[in-house]
């Protein structure tokens, strides 16, 4: 997407605002005069404001009848996007000037921890910064933040999103599970055992089966088996009896519990990658996103673990 410095604009057709607010005024309220009294403004200033635009843009706005201006067709419809453009501008300032902390956030999650991790926090979040307005859509892979509409998003794996800025939340510890009916007690434990079993997969981590066993000091690779592109579709099916998975623990912690599910290899968690906040250099002073960041930083605390 390209930058505001990189798009090449004549400047004729970016006059002085001081002359396009004459121009509306005259425009709006039909009178040199009483424009000149609305702006504080001398008649002859509103008068060289308006003229001074005529002659920049190339285009006659008024139609002179004696002491008496008309609209001319070109001028009408110039207006009302000078007039837009004028209230946009003013309500930025408002905004600024009322709530300098606030605006929208819009935020990319991960289905997952959108759900099971952000959303219950969300209203500290809230309390805090009472004049953002988040917004949230799941994405499950990175994007190129030059063809979205969000300020920052969170990502997990490894810290290679390109052309970002980011900040390292948390690592995420996962572990291997099955249902009791398709593990023998015996099994739990032998690597062997669990190589022979149904391995499910979820389509945006398709190594992690590979560095689960790597960590058992086992080399497996090119494991095949079905794909999911959520958590809880892929968590649902293991609970059915469809084969084994790997899954964030903080997802599962109930289910272990209750014995709905068994963890595998001694239910040894082990970590394959970590979470990040992630948002374009366009973002990095969006009162929004900035405040995000620093919450984010006094939630999860160093070296935190999920």
């Amino acid at each position: 997407m390209l930058e505001w410095n990189e798009v090449s604009i004549p400047r004729r057709f970016l006059p002085p605002f001081a002359w396009l607010a004459s121009f509306e005024a005259v425009a709006r309220r039909g009178s040199v005069t009483t424009a000149a009294h609305e702006l504080n403004l001398t008649q002859g200033a509103v008068s060289r404001h308006v003229q001074k635009l005529e002659q920049q843009i190339g285009v006659q706005l008024f139609e002179r009848d004696k002491q008496r201006l008309h609209l001319t067709g070109s001028g009408k419809s110039y207006a009302e996007e000078v007039r837009q453009g004028i209230s946009l501008i003013t309500n930025a300032g408002v905004k600024l000037h009322t709530n300098p902390n606030g605006g929208a956030l819009n935020l990319a999650v991960l289905p997952a921890f959108g759900t099971h991790w952000l959303a219950p926090r969300l209203a500290d979040f809230i309390g805090q910064c009472p004049g953002v307005t988040v917004n949230l859509s799941t994405r499950t892979r990175p994007f190129d933040f030059s063809n979205e509409n969000f300020h920052a998003a969170i990502h997990f794996g490894l810290n290679d999103w390109p052309d970002v800025n980011s900040l390292c939340l948390m690592e995420e510890e996962v572990v291997a599970i099955a249902a009791p009916p398709i593990v023998k007690p015996s099994a739990a434990n032998d690597m062997n055992e669990i190589r022979k079993m149904p391995l499910l997969h979820l389509q945006t981590r398709p190594a992690a089966w590979s560095r689960w066993f790597a960590q058992q000091d086992l080399d497996v690779k090119n494991i095949t088996g079905i794909q999911f592109d959520q958590f809880a579709t892929m968590i649902q099916a293991v609970v059915s009896g469809l084969g084994a998975a790997i899954v964030p623990k903080y997802l599962v912690e109930n289910e272990l519990k209750q014995g709905r599910l068994v963890g595998l290899g001694g239910s040894a968690t082990s970590v394959i990658g970590s979470y990040f906040l992630v948002w374009p250099e366009r973002s990095a002073h969006h009162p929004p996103v900035m405040a995000f960041q620093k919450w984010m930083k006094s939630t999860v605390g160093e070296n935190a673990i999920i």
